[in-house]
């Protein structure tokens, strides 16, 4: 009898002792804070990167008010977004997001990276050997901008794609642009090579290139919303009109172009502000065990027109 309490005593303890271990282990995995967060983007003078910015960094306060984002402007130069995620390793973040200068080529560091415990989304375009990716279907904002373009223009007449920095993102949209375009016979594409830089001032200067080179120009395709408005100054500077621009981010500055008088008439929209906020919830659910069904997270776009601006509410943010 006496033994067999005593191994009904042991068991039982063994049973607690084992749910403790479990709890304890719960609780552990659970409690991994998230203290710190290292994000490099495209070009922080872009106000669609400097939303990525400030909606990780909201929502890196939301899990943890101390949590501190570090973020930095990789300006699309490759070495220069190497040295910035060795310095993030040497910080020992918790998480990178990494807006990528060049898909392919970052791949080193990211393993290095990962190799160093840290988990990295890569946010906006792809990023070989991140741990997940959170963007916006790009081939599907190039072909409703596109789409549009094409409409406007009847069908018919000299279209440029004008270009930007080669990340996933944008080879993705002039993809989608491509695949509309090709289905009106009627539109000749003068080109679709030429750097835009993804700025203001790099879609001004290529479309006053473009103007001088070509007499007749009907319409225009540009990879983001600042070329757009770049691509919009030179038409007014060279006294050029009756050119149909449309372009991809549905960023403020467009929504005021489409309500002004420019000739800007579309911006396929994307939003950045819940991209980031996705990705550091994804990130932060890594660190803890929990893997996201597909690694690929695709954003719908829509597509933003002077008929529809109105209700447009933006991208997302807290005010």
């Amino acid at each position: 009898m006496f033994k067999k309490k005593t191994a009904v005593a042991v068991a039982a303890r063994a049973v607690a002792a084992l749910a403790l271990g479990c709890a304890l282990q719960g609780a552990h995995a659970a409690d991994k804070q998230l203290k710190s967060i290292g994000v490099t983007v495209g070009s922080l003078g872009n106000p669609y990167f400097v939303t990525i910015v400030q909606g990780a960094e909201a929502k890196a306060k939301q899990i943890n008010p101390n949590a501190k984002v570090t973020a930095v402007s990789a300006d699309y130069d490759l070495n220069k977004q190497f040295t910035q995620i060795d310095n993030f390793i040497s910080a020992h973040v918790d998480i990178i997001l990494l807006n990528a200068s060049d898909p392919k080529a970052i791949e080193p560091v990211v393993r290095k990276a990962r190799a160093a415990g840290i988990v990295v989304i890569a946010v906006d375009v792809s990023a070989a050997g991140a741990d997940a990716t959170v963007q916006t279907d790009n081939v599907k904002a190039g072909a409703i901008s596109c789409e549009y373009l094409a409409k406007k223009i009847n069908g018919k007449g000299n279209v440029i794609i004008e270009n930007g920095p080669q990340v996933s993102a944008v080879i993705d949209r002039v993809n989608g642009c491509k695949q509309v375009l090709a289905k009106s016979p009627g539109i000749k594409i003068l080109s679709d090579d030429q750097d835009g830089k993804g700025s203001r001032e790099g879609g001004m200067n290529t479309m006053q290139g473009y103007l001088t080179r070509f007499p007749k120009l009907d319409g225009v395709f540009t990879i983001n919303d600042p070329q757009a408005i770049g691509t919009d100054l030179a038409a007014k500077q060279l006294h050029r009109s009756n050119i149909v621009i449309t372009s991809v981010d549905g960023a403020p500055d467009i929504e005021a172009a489409l309500k002004g008088d420019t000739l800007v008439q579309a911006s396929a929209s994307q939003d950045p502000w819940k991209m980031a906020q996705t990705a550091v919830e994804v990130g932060y659910g890594i660190m803890n065990g929990k893997k996201p069904a597909d690694p690929m997270i695709q954003m719908t776009p829509a597509l933003i027109t002077r008929d529809n601006v109105g209700s447009y509410k933006g991208w997302t943010s807290p005010h």
